[in-house]
């Protein structure tokens, strides 16, 4: 029995030293804060990567992870928000959950007030003058995409947005090859609550639309499609292009081989991340 008790008292005190530094290669580190509270809700929740030994971060990112804005978790993100960490070591990460969709819940204005609470989470910690480039992958890229340009939703920080990297996210929502997405009924439905008041000369259908927000002010932005993606059609890549250019906003888009998911795979991940590290060094 003594023996017993020794063993588990032995796992409790290993448990209880989980390594609070992540390394990542020689002189390359960042402490570690997960699960760290942003708000009420039990979903409020994010992982936070700050430069070890550093006096200042040149930004923070905001990792906004995908699933059909009613699924997905900051955990899809994790092992992306490392590599990414490896190449741009002078960035903090701060990797997001946000409230999901549901059948008794919408996902605007909530999910892009849970990006404005996180940016003013992050703003504290860091100070006012940070600047924060937005991460996301299909439906949270749509967000940060979505935060980046709609000013709408009295949202604080709209103006702190350095950047928006966009992976597959659907720019567009309205747009005919967007019809066949698999949850378009749901979207029509759940995308957003329509007790929120919005000024006359809109129509609800107008809010969701990134393209819709974009003007002479919109943050630069980078874009990453899939050529044979079955969820968010190719197309979307040229109606983005096409409003951001005729916005004269600086950005860059590239087409990947492959589907939805295949950013991140072997081949592709390595090209992505490099591309916005270019990208990034263009917008200083």
């Amino acid at each position: 029995m003594n023996k017993f008790i020794g063993i588990l008292l032995l796992i409790l005190i290993l448990s209880g030293c989980e390594e609070k530094t992540v390394h990542l290669g020689r002189d390359i580190s960042f402490d570690k804060e997960e699960n760290v509270t942003y708000g009420d809700h039990s979903q409020q929740k994010l992982d936070l990567y700050i430069p070890k030994n550093k006096d200042s971060v040149e930004g923070i990112f905001v990792m906004i992870h995908g699933g059909g804005w009613r699924a997905g978790d900051k955990s899809n993100l994790t092992f992306f928000t490392l590599s990414l960490m490896e190449k741009l070591p002078d960035y903090a990460f701060a990797n997001i959950n946000y409230r999901l969709a549901d059948s008794n819940s919408f996902v605007l204005p909530n999910q892009t007030d849970d990006i404005d609470r996180v940016l003013g989470f992050l703003a504290k910690k860091f100070g006012p003058k940070k600047k924060f480039i937005l991460l996301g992958n299909s439906a949270g890229a749509h967000l940060s995409m979505l935060y980046g340009y709609n000013s709408l939703f009295d949202l604080k920080y709209h103006n702190k947005i350095k950047a928006v990297v966009n992976i597959v996210g659907p720019a567009d929502l309205l747009h005919h090859d967007f019809a066949n997405y698999s949850d378009y009924a749901f979207l029509e439905k759940h995308m957003i609550d329509m007790k929120t008041p919005t000024p006359t000369d809109l129509t609800n259908r107008d809010v969701p639309n990134p393209v819709y927000w974009i003007n002479e002010k919109s943050p630069p932005t980078i874009s990453f499609y899939g050529n044979n993606d079955q969820v968010v059609p190719f197309s979307q890549k040229s109606i983005l292009d096409s409003a951001l250019n005729k916005n004269g906003i600086y950005n860059q888009s590239f087409e990947f081989p492959g589907g939805h998911l295949d950013w991140d795979n072997e081949k592709n991940k390595p090209f992505v991340i490099n591309k916005i590290q270019e990208f990034l060094k263009q917008i200083k």
